[in-house]
Protein backbone atom coordinates (compact mmCIF):
# COMPACT_ATOMS: atom_id res chain seq x y z
CA UNK A 1 0.00 0.00 0.00
CA UNK A 2 1.28 3.50 -1.05
CA UNK A 3 2.34 5.89 1.47
CA UNK A 4 -0.14 8.30 2.61
CA UNK A 5 1.76 11.90 2.56
CA UNK A 6 0.24 15.14 4.13
CA UNK A 7 0.02 18.47 2.42
CA UNK A 8 3.16 19.84 5.02
CA UNK A 9 5.14 16.81 4.47
CA UNK A 10 5.20 17.46 1.01
CA UNK A 11 7.98 19.47 -0.76
CA UNK A 12 7.54 23.37 -0.79
CA UNK A 13 7.12 23.79 -4.33
CA UNK A 14 3.89 21.31 -3.66
CA UNK A 15 2.60 23.31 -1.05
CA UNK A 16 2.63 26.23 -3.31
CA UNK A 17 0.52 24.62 -5.74
CA UNK A 18 -1.84 23.20 -2.86
CA UNK A 19 -2.36 26.98 -1.37
CA UNK A 20 -3.38 27.70 -5.12
CA UNK A 21 -5.85 24.61 -5.35
CA UNK A 22 -7.33 25.83 -2.09
CA UNK A 23 -7.69 29.37 -2.58
CA UNK A 24 -9.12 28.32 -6.30
CA UNK A 25 -11.86 26.20 -4.69
CA UNK A 26 -12.66 28.83 -1.83
CA UNK A 27 -13.61 31.35 -5.28
CA UNK A 28 -15.61 28.77 -6.53
CA UNK A 29 -17.62 28.19 -3.67
CA UNK A 30 -18.16 31.80 -2.59
CA UNK A 31 -19.61 32.66 -6.05
CA UNK A 32 -21.86 29.81 -6.18
CA UNK A 33 -23.69 31.06 -2.94
CA UNK A 34 -27.52 32.07 -3.02
CA UNK A 35 -29.18 34.74 -1.52
CA UNK A 36 -33.44 33.86 -1.19
CA UNK A 37 -35.42 36.69 -0.81
CA UNK A 38 -38.19 36.14 1.61
CA UNK A 39 -37.89 34.86 5.00
CA UNK A 40 -34.98 35.37 7.54
CA UNK A 41 -31.96 35.47 6.01
CA UNK A 42 -29.91 32.59 6.06
CA UNK A 43 -26.88 32.20 8.47
CA UNK A 44 -23.73 32.42 6.32
CA UNK A 45 -21.14 29.58 7.03
CA UNK A 46 -17.53 29.54 5.83
CA UNK A 47 -16.91 27.86 2.74
CA UNK A 48 -15.63 24.87 3.10
CA UNK A 49 -12.38 24.15 1.64
CA UNK A 50 -11.81 20.43 0.67
CA UNK A 51 -8.07 19.83 1.00
CA UNK A 52 -5.80 18.88 -1.60
CA UNK A 53 -5.23 15.46 -2.64
CA UNK A 54 -2.08 14.00 -1.24
CA UNK A 55 0.72 13.17 -3.95
CA UNK A 56 1.84 9.52 -4.16
CA UNK A 57 5.44 9.08 -3.72
CA UNK A 58 6.87 7.82 -7.03
CA UNK A 59 8.32 4.33 -6.80
CA UNK A 60 11.16 3.63 -9.55
CA UNK A 61 11.68 0.11 -10.77
CA UNK A 62 15.48 -1.17 -10.92
CA UNK A 63 18.15 0.44 -9.12
CA UNK A 64 17.55 4.53 -8.52
CA UNK A 65 18.62 7.32 -10.60
CA UNK A 66 21.49 8.91 -9.80
CA UNK A 67 22.38 11.76 -12.68
CA UNK A 68 25.86 12.49 -10.80
CA UNK A 69 27.57 9.54 -10.97
CA UNK A 70 28.71 7.12 -13.69
CA UNK A 71 27.06 3.94 -14.30
CA UNK A 72 29.33 0.78 -13.87
CA UNK A 73 27.78 -2.85 -14.09
CA UNK A 74 30.23 -5.86 -12.41
CA UNK A 75 29.24 -9.59 -13.68
CA UNK A 76 30.67 -11.98 -11.43
CA UNK A 77 29.33 -15.14 -10.06
CA UNK A 78 28.11 -14.71 -6.83
CA UNK A 79 26.26 -18.44 -6.28
CA UNK A 80 27.57 -21.49 -7.72
CA UNK A 81 31.20 -23.41 -7.62
CA UNK A 82 32.78 -20.09 -8.51
CA UNK A 83 31.02 -18.33 -6.05
CA UNK A 84 34.63 -17.77 -4.28
CA UNK A 85 36.08 -15.67 -6.78
CA UNK A 86 33.53 -13.77 -7.82
CA UNK A 87 32.86 -12.37 -3.77
CA UNK A 88 36.10 -11.51 -3.73
CA UNK A 89 36.30 -9.57 -6.88
CA UNK A 90 32.79 -7.59 -6.04
CA UNK A 91 34.53 -6.94 -2.66
CA UNK A 92 37.92 -5.78 -4.50
CA UNK A 93 35.64 -2.94 -6.54
CA UNK A 94 34.16 -1.73 -3.62
CA UNK A 95 37.71 -1.71 -1.73
CA UNK A 96 39.10 0.18 -4.66
CA UNK A 97 35.65 2.89 -4.65
CA UNK A 98 36.73 3.55 -0.82
CA UNK A 99 40.51 3.64 -0.97
CA UNK A 100 40.26 6.14 -3.81
CA UNK A 101 37.42 7.79 -2.00
CA UNK A 102 36.21 8.67 -5.55
CA UNK A 103 32.42 8.65 -5.10
CA UNK A 104 31.50 9.11 -9.05
CA UNK A 105 31.23 6.09 -9.97
CA UNK A 106 28.12 3.54 -8.87
CA UNK A 107 29.14 -0.07 -9.27
CA UNK A 108 26.31 -2.54 -9.40
CA UNK A 109 26.75 -6.47 -9.11
CA UNK A 110 24.96 -8.71 -11.30
CA UNK A 111 25.56 -12.78 -10.55
CA UNK A 112 26.16 -14.40 -13.73
CA UNK A 113 25.69 -18.27 -12.74
CA UNK A 114 21.83 -17.63 -13.49
CA UNK A 115 23.20 -16.84 -17.16
CA UNK A 116 25.56 -14.45 -17.95
CA UNK A 117 23.67 -12.84 -20.99
CA UNK A 118 19.73 -12.13 -18.98
CA UNK A 119 22.64 -10.58 -16.90
CA UNK A 120 23.97 -8.51 -19.26
CA UNK A 121 20.48 -7.48 -20.20
CA UNK A 122 19.73 -6.46 -16.69
CA UNK A 123 22.23 -4.41 -16.22
CA UNK A 124 21.89 -2.02 -19.96
CA UNK A 125 18.16 -2.20 -18.37
CA UNK A 126 19.81 -0.29 -15.66
CA UNK A 127 21.81 2.13 -17.56
CA UNK A 128 25.22 0.62 -17.16
CA UNK A 129 27.65 1.97 -19.82
CA UNK A 130 30.47 -0.08 -18.92
CA UNK A 131 30.78 -3.19 -17.96
CA UNK A 132 33.60 -4.99 -15.83
CA UNK A 133 34.09 -9.10 -15.65
CA UNK A 134 32.62 -11.37 -16.20
CA UNK A 135 34.95 -13.74 -15.51
CA UNK A 136 34.65 -17.29 -17.69
CA UNK A 137 35.67 -16.84 -21.22
CA UNK A 138 32.05 -19.04 -21.97
CA UNK A 139 30.37 -16.09 -20.40
CA UNK A 140 32.20 -13.51 -22.19
CA UNK A 141 31.15 -14.98 -25.05
CA UNK A 142 27.53 -14.75 -24.50
CA UNK A 143 27.99 -11.19 -22.64
CA UNK A 144 29.84 -9.44 -26.04
CA UNK A 145 27.26 -9.07 -28.57
CA UNK A 146 24.96 -8.34 -26.24
CA UNK A 147 26.98 -5.20 -24.92
CA UNK A 148 28.49 -4.45 -28.25
CA UNK A 149 24.98 -3.51 -29.48
CA UNK A 150 24.54 -0.74 -27.03
CA UNK A 151 27.44 0.64 -27.66
CA UNK A 152 29.39 -0.62 -24.19
CA UNK A 153 32.95 -2.13 -23.87
CA UNK A 154 33.27 -5.05 -21.26
CA UNK A 155 36.28 -5.28 -19.61
CA UNK A 156 36.86 -9.06 -18.41
CA UNK A 157 38.90 -11.30 -16.04
CA UNK A 158 39.30 -14.28 -18.22
CA UNK A 159 42.28 -15.22 -19.38
CA UNK A 160 40.90 -16.70 -22.56
CA UNK A 161 42.44 -15.03 -25.65
CA UNK A 162 40.68 -16.13 -28.32
CA UNK A 163 37.43 -14.15 -26.47
CA UNK A 164 39.49 -10.62 -26.93
CA UNK A 165 37.58 -8.09 -29.14
CA UNK A 166 34.53 -6.62 -30.59
CA UNK A 167 34.70 -4.42 -27.71
CA UNK A 168 35.76 -6.95 -25.30
CA UNK A 169 39.19 -6.56 -23.42
CA UNK A 170 40.50 -8.84 -20.79
CA UNK A 171 42.78 -8.18 -17.93
CA UNK A 172 43.22 -11.89 -16.99
CA UNK A 173 46.99 -13.39 -17.11
CA UNK A 174 47.52 -14.78 -20.04
CA UNK A 175 50.14 -17.64 -20.19
CA UNK A 176 51.87 -16.40 -23.59
CA UNK A 177 53.21 -13.49 -21.61
CA UNK A 178 54.75 -15.19 -18.55
CA UNK A 179 56.70 -17.96 -20.80
CA UNK A 180 57.96 -15.79 -23.23
CA UNK A 181 59.49 -13.85 -20.06
CA UNK A 182 60.90 -16.35 -17.78
CA UNK A 183 62.46 -18.21 -21.43
CA UNK A 184 63.81 -14.78 -22.05
CA UNK A 185 65.52 -14.62 -18.31
CA UNK A 186 66.50 -17.77 -18.96
CA UNK A 187 68.19 -17.26 -22.12
CA UNK A 188 69.86 -13.82 -20.66
CA UNK A 189 71.55 -16.59 -17.85
CA UNK A 190 72.97 -18.96 -20.29
CA UNK A 191 70.52 -20.87 -21.17
CA UNK A 192 70.43 -22.60 -24.64
CA UNK A 193 69.18 -25.54 -24.66
CA UNK A 194 64.85 -26.10 -23.50
CA UNK A 195 62.51 -29.13 -22.79
CA UNK A 196 59.11 -28.39 -22.13
CA UNK A 197 56.40 -30.80 -20.35
CA UNK A 198 52.73 -29.37 -21.01
CA UNK A 199 49.26 -30.74 -20.48
CA UNK A 200 47.01 -31.28 -22.99
CA UNK A 201 44.05 -29.00 -23.24
CA UNK A 202 43.84 -25.43 -24.50
CA UNK A 203 46.24 -23.76 -21.77
CA UNK A 204 48.39 -26.26 -22.63
CA UNK A 205 48.19 -25.68 -26.60
CA UNK A 206 48.45 -21.64 -26.35
CA UNK A 207 51.66 -22.20 -23.52
CA UNK A 208 53.07 -24.44 -26.06
CA UNK A 209 52.86 -22.35 -29.26
CA UNK A 210 54.37 -19.25 -26.84
CA UNK A 211 57.12 -21.57 -25.32
CA UNK A 212 58.24 -22.86 -29.05
CA UNK A 213 58.19 -19.08 -30.22
CA UNK A 214 59.82 -17.76 -27.69
CA UNK A 215 62.52 -19.75 -27.35
CA UNK A 216 63.02 -19.23 -31.13
CA UNK A 217 63.37 -15.33 -30.69
CA UNK A 218 65.81 -15.63 -27.92
CA UNK A 219 68.13 -17.93 -30.39
CA UNK A 220 67.60 -20.94 -28.02
CA UNK A 221 66.91 -24.51 -29.00
CA UNK A 222 64.09 -26.61 -28.13
CA UNK A 223 65.12 -30.18 -27.80
CA UNK A 224 61.92 -31.73 -27.18
CA UNK A 225 58.01 -30.69 -26.12
CA UNK A 226 55.95 -33.71 -24.55
CA UNK A 227 52.04 -33.33 -23.71
CA UNK A 228 50.46 -35.38 -21.19
CA UNK A 229 46.88 -36.08 -19.81
CA UNK A 230 46.12 -35.25 -15.86
CA UNK A 231 45.56 -39.14 -15.26
CA UNK A 232 48.77 -41.22 -12.87
CA UNK A 233 51.20 -41.99 -14.70
CA UNK A 234 50.76 -40.15 -17.77
CA UNK A 235 53.09 -37.18 -16.77
CA UNK A 236 55.95 -40.05 -15.68
CA UNK A 237 55.46 -40.90 -19.16
CA UNK A 238 55.89 -37.67 -20.79
CA UNK A 239 59.09 -37.66 -18.85
CA UNK A 240 60.29 -40.78 -20.08
CA UNK A 241 59.74 -39.65 -23.27
CA UNK A 242 61.45 -36.29 -22.51
CA UNK A 243 64.74 -38.18 -21.58
CA UNK A 244 65.14 -39.58 -25.04
CA UNK A 245 66.76 -35.89 -26.48
CA UNK A 246 68.27 -35.19 -23.08
CA UNK A 247 70.25 -33.17 -21.42
CA UNK A 248 68.20 -29.55 -21.17
CA UNK A 249 69.56 -26.81 -19.48
CA UNK A 250 65.79 -25.38 -18.25
CA UNK A 251 62.26 -27.66 -18.56
CA UNK A 252 59.56 -25.44 -18.32
CA UNK A 253 57.04 -26.89 -16.77
CA UNK A 254 53.52 -25.24 -17.96
CA UNK A 255 50.94 -26.16 -15.61
CA UNK A 256 50.31 -25.90 -11.16
CA UNK A 257 52.39 -25.87 -8.61
CA UNK A 258 51.26 -29.24 -7.58
CA UNK A 259 51.61 -31.08 -10.68
CA UNK A 260 55.26 -29.34 -11.01
CA UNK A 261 56.39 -30.80 -7.78
CA UNK A 262 55.03 -33.87 -8.64
CA UNK A 263 57.15 -33.87 -11.71
CA UNK A 264 60.44 -32.69 -10.81
CA UNK A 265 61.36 -35.59 -8.50
CA UNK A 266 60.53 -38.01 -11.61
CA UNK A 267 63.06 -35.68 -13.87
CA UNK A 268 65.88 -36.06 -11.53
CA UNK A 269 65.64 -39.97 -11.02
CA UNK A 270 65.97 -40.00 -15.03
CA UNK A 271 68.89 -38.14 -15.82
CA UNK A 272 68.12 -34.71 -15.42
CA UNK A 273 69.57 -33.43 -11.96
CA UNK A 274 70.80 -30.38 -13.32
CA UNK A 275 67.80 -28.72 -15.39
CA UNK A 276 66.76 -25.67 -14.26
CA UNK A 277 63.00 -26.04 -13.80
CA UNK A 278 60.82 -23.27 -14.80
CA UNK A 279 56.98 -22.09 -14.50
CA UNK A 280 54.18 -20.12 -15.41
CA UNK A 281 52.27 -17.14 -14.13
CA UNK A 282 50.31 -20.32 -12.57
CA UNK A 283 52.61 -20.65 -9.72
CA UNK A 284 51.93 -17.25 -8.90
CA UNK A 285 48.01 -18.16 -7.67
CA UNK A 286 49.03 -20.68 -5.20
CA UNK A 287 50.32 -19.15 -1.43
CA UNK A 288 52.00 -22.29 -1.18
CA UNK A 289 54.59 -22.75 -3.74
CA UNK A 290 57.33 -21.66 -1.94
CA UNK A 291 56.78 -24.48 0.43
CA UNK A 292 57.34 -27.22 -2.07
CA UNK A 293 60.91 -28.48 -1.35
CA UNK A 294 61.06 -30.56 -5.18
CA UNK A 295 60.74 -26.81 -6.88
CA UNK A 296 63.67 -24.82 -4.14
CA UNK A 297 65.63 -23.27 -7.46
CA UNK A 298 62.79 -22.90 -9.95
CA UNK A 299 62.23 -19.64 -12.18
CA UNK A 300 59.14 -18.33 -13.01
CA UNK A 301 57.47 -14.94 -14.44
CA UNK A 302 54.07 -13.39 -12.88
CA UNK A 303 52.60 -9.94 -11.97
CA UNK A 304 54.63 -8.26 -9.00
CA UNK A 305 53.21 -9.25 -5.41
CA UNK A 306 54.84 -6.17 -3.30
CA UNK A 307 51.41 -3.89 -3.69
CA UNK A 308 49.07 -7.24 -3.39
CA UNK A 309 50.88 -7.94 -0.55
CA UNK A 310 49.49 -4.72 1.01
CA UNK A 311 46.71 -5.01 -0.44
CA UNK A 312 45.98 -8.43 0.90
CA UNK A 313 46.08 -7.23 4.32
CA UNK A 314 43.87 -4.37 4.24
CA UNK A 315 41.17 -6.83 2.65
CA UNK A 316 41.60 -9.29 5.40
CA UNK A 317 40.87 -6.61 8.47
CA UNK A 318 37.73 -5.21 6.08
CA UNK A 319 36.36 -8.87 5.18
CA UNK A 320 37.49 -10.78 7.70
CA UNK A 321 38.59 -13.21 5.06
CA UNK A 322 42.26 -13.67 2.36
CA UNK A 323 40.97 -12.63 -0.92
CA UNK A 324 41.49 -14.75 -3.99
CA UNK A 325 44.19 -14.10 -6.26
CA UNK A 326 42.20 -12.75 -8.96
CA UNK A 327 40.76 -10.02 -6.99
CA UNK A 328 43.46 -7.81 -7.64
CA UNK A 329 41.48 -7.74 -11.47
CA UNK A 330 38.83 -6.20 -10.25
CA UNK A 331 40.67 -3.56 -7.95
CA UNK A 332 42.75 -2.43 -10.85
CA UNK A 333 39.92 -2.40 -13.02
CA UNK A 334 38.13 0.29 -10.68
CA UNK A 335 41.20 1.95 -10.96
CA UNK A 336 41.83 1.82 -14.93
CA UNK A 337 37.95 3.25 -14.81
CA UNK A 338 39.15 6.00 -12.32
CA UNK A 339 41.93 7.06 -14.87
CA UNK A 340 39.57 7.52 -17.70
CA UNK A 341 36.95 9.06 -15.65
CA UNK A 342 38.55 12.83 -16.70
CA UNK A 343 37.71 12.18 -20.44
CA UNK A 344 34.14 10.80 -19.20
CA UNK A 345 31.22 13.61 -19.14
CA UNK A 346 28.57 12.44 -16.60
CA UNK A 347 26.12 10.51 -18.37
CA UNK A 348 27.86 9.98 -21.42
CA UNK A 349 28.82 7.21 -23.44
CA UNK A 350 32.01 5.21 -22.00
CA UNK A 351 35.32 6.48 -24.35
CA UNK A 352 36.24 3.30 -25.40
CA UNK A 353 39.51 4.33 -27.08
CA UNK A 354 41.06 5.66 -24.12
CA UNK A 355 41.19 2.37 -23.31
CA UNK A 356 44.26 2.20 -25.86
CA UNK A 357 46.37 4.62 -23.99
CA UNK A 358 50.04 3.37 -25.12
CA UNK A 359 51.00 4.39 -21.68
CA UNK A 360 49.11 2.08 -19.97
CA UNK A 361 47.81 1.94 -16.53
CA UNK A 362 49.17 1.58 -13.13
CA UNK A 363 47.36 -1.16 -10.78
CA UNK A 364 48.40 -3.45 -7.52
CA UNK A 365 49.74 -5.71 -10.21
CA UNK A 366 51.66 -3.28 -11.89
CA UNK A 367 51.86 -1.90 -15.09
CA UNK A 368 49.62 -2.88 -18.05
CA UNK A 369 47.94 -1.71 -21.43
CA UNK A 370 45.58 -2.87 -23.87
CA UNK A 371 47.80 -4.32 -27.09
CA UNK A 372 45.70 -4.27 -30.68
CA UNK A 373 44.19 -7.29 -29.58
CA UNK A 374 42.61 -6.33 -26.61
CA UNK A 375 44.60 -8.37 -24.10
CA UNK A 376 46.53 -7.07 -21.42
CA UNK A 377 49.91 -6.87 -21.54
CA UNK A 378 51.93 -6.70 -18.13
CA UNK A 379 55.00 -5.49 -16.89
CA UNK A 380 56.13 -9.04 -15.29
CA UNK A 381 58.74 -10.05 -12.88
CA UNK A 382 60.79 -13.03 -12.89
CA UNK A 383 60.54 -14.81 -9.54
CA UNK A 384 62.94 -17.95 -7.99
CA UNK A 385 61.52 -20.68 -5.20
CA UNK A 386 64.85 -20.19 -2.66
CA UNK A 387 64.84 -21.49 0.95
CA UNK A 388 60.85 -21.46 1.63
CA UNK A 389 59.95 -18.17 0.03
CA UNK A 390 60.22 -16.43 -3.33
CA UNK A 391 62.87 -13.90 -4.26
CA UNK A 392 62.93 -11.28 -6.93
CA UNK A 393 65.46 -12.16 -9.64
CA UNK A 394 64.26 -9.90 -12.42
CA UNK A 395 62.32 -7.05 -11.19
CA UNK A 396 58.89 -6.04 -13.43
CA UNK A 397 59.37 -2.75 -15.64
CA UNK A 398 58.35 0.52 -14.22
CA UNK A 399 56.22 1.16 -17.38
CA UNK A 400 56.31 0.86 -21.26
CA UNK A 401 58.33 2.63 -23.39
CA UNK A 402 56.03 2.48 -26.69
Amino acid sequence: MAERVSIGQLPSSWRRFAGVFAAAGALVLGGCQTVVPRGPAPVRRPPVVRPAQPQQPIVEQGIPSDSQRHRVALLVPLTGPNAGVGQSLANATQLALLDSGNDRVRITTYDTAGGAALSTQKALADGAQLILGPLLAEDVRAVTPIARRAGVPVVSFSNDSSVAGNGAYLMGYVPAQSVARVVDYARDKGVTSFGALVPNGMYGERASTAFLRAVETAGGRVGSLQTYDRASGSMTAAILRLTKSAPYQAILIADGGGMAAAGVPVLRKNGMGGARVLGTELWNSESSIASKPALEGAWFASVSDGLYRQYATKYRARFGVAPFRLSSLGYDSVLLTIRIMRDWPIGAPFPEDRLHDRGGFAGIDGAFRFGRDNVAERALEVQEIRGGTTVTVSPAPGGFGG
